[in-house]
């Protein structure tokens, strides 16, 4: 997701001038970036925060603060200050004005992921959104215009479903452990379908949007309409529907699982071992589930509840992880075995030929202003720093992008044989 392959133009333009547009392109790149990270940390910390709050609250102890409503409080300290927080279970007499509302920070981090998403990902959909290995035929042949459209559908999709799964099995909020499990399944379905349809590191960074614009859509669609609907029956000396208490808690209870396993999608474009895996829609599901199982284990601890079943099931899954994903003996041992063991000369002369283009410090492919990702293959030594690396993501079939360079399947196995 950190760099990009230029469009072919109608008109030939300068050096300086393509020079010029890859530098705006990567410098939007980093500003949108930050504002997306700024946001998300924003958005997630104050969700963990209030998660926390609301699981540490105690019955008041002041009879005047349980006659005024007040059904639980929380003393902290923090920063050299102490702070006394009241929950109310009924309308609070004068309600103030200057309530704090929390959504920008949800609508900003979705937003600036979705430009991030057209900018690195849409505008280049053959090369990062089409998944030329996948085995339903239709989807390795689509063109970018389709395949863009496919990723717009999966993410508008991905949010239809899982609001009609919450409307249809808990309207009311009584079946929510059912619910839970519904969506659990829905996910792993997500993961499965997203590594068929389009390329591996997208198939992560789309399940993780999937997850994140619901989030997004329930703060947006649920839990601020609800809140305002309340605040203006309490404002009207009416009573609120209880309803729109319980499905903004609903609703906010996902997003606080949903959260972890997110952070994770979100970053797994720099960990080819896990997009260009034979099974990476099961890597995907079994991070989901144990994210899910540790922020459990937090959700529980602020409750008052040290329940070490969670983070002990979490790790497990992620030791299934890394067995499941690590590298399997053959190429290398294979050739020693045979007598033959491609040189680090060899690998550089088949590396210089179909990488080196946007692999460079001074990349000659058009609309590179530095090395895609920082990985540059100008030396023998910087090749042999990233042999495993190297190895990896040319061995799946997932460098050079699209192909882009004609690689053949002969280079790729004297790659995958080099061992020195």
């Amino acid at each position: 997701m950190s760099r990009y392959c230029s469009r072919p133009t109608a008109t030939p333009r300068t050096g300086a001038a393509e020079s010029m547009e890859a530098y705006l392109h990567e410098f939007t790149n980093m500003l949108l970036r930050w504002l997306h990270v700024i946001a998300a940390i924003a958005w997630i910390g104050e969700s963990i925060y209030f998660v926390m709050l609301d699981n540490s609250l105690r019955t008041p102890k002041d009879e005047s603060a349980r006659r005024r409503g007040v059904a639980g409080e929380m003393w902290a300290v923090h920063g050299g200050g102490f702070y006394h927080n009241q929950k109310y279970a009924t309308s609070p007499e004068g309600l103030p004005d200057d309530l704090h509302w929390s959504y920008w920070k949800a609508y900003t981090t979705w937003l600036s992921g979705f430009a991030l998403f057209v900018l690195l990902y849409m505008a280049n959909p053959a090369f990062y959104l089409v998944n030329p290995d996948s085995a339903w035929a239709w989807a390795a042949g689509l063109s970018g215009w389709q395949v863009n459209l496919l990723a717009l559908a999966f993410l508008l999709l991905g949010w239809v479903v899982y609001n009609e799964l919450c409307k249809r099995l808990s309207p009311n909020m009584e079946r929510d452990g059912l619910l839970s499990l519904a969506v659990a399944v829905m996910i792993v379905i997500v993961a499965y379908l997203s590594t068929q349809l389009f390329s591996g590191r997208a198939a992560f960074l789309l399940t993780g949007a999937v997850m994140a614009t619901a989030m997004s859509a329930n703060v947006f669609f649920w839990i601020i309409p609800g809140q305002r609907r309340m605040v203006k029956a309490m404002r009207a000396g009416e009573t609120p529907d209880p309803l729109d208490g319980k499905r903004g808690k609903q609703r906010s209870v996902h997003n606080t699982y949903f959260t972890l396993p997110v952070v994770l999608l979100m970053i797994s474009n720099h960990y080819a071992f896990l997009y260009t895996h034979e099974h990476a829609w099961l890597l995907m599901a079994l991070f989901i589930i144990a994210g899910a199982l540790i922020r459990q284990f937090f959700v529980v601890m602020h409750a008052g509840k040290i329940q070490s079943a969670y983070p002990v099931a979490g790790a497990a899954l992620i030791l299934v992880s890394l067995w499941l994903a690590m590298p399997q003996g053959g190429g290398s041992d294979t050739a020693r075995a045979a007598g033959y063991g491609p040189s680090l000369e060899e690998v550089h002369a088949i590396v210089t030929e179909r990488c080196v283009t946007c692999h460079s410090q001074s990349p000659s492919q058009p609309g590179f202003a530095s090395p895609p990702a920082g990985v540059a293959y100008d030396t023998q030594a910087q090749l042999q720093q990233l042999m495993a690396r190297t190895k990896q993501v040319v061995a799946s079939g997932y460098m050079p992008l699209g192909n882009m360079t004609q690689m053949t399947e002969a280079e790729r196995a004297t790659i995958a044989a080099w061992s020195q």
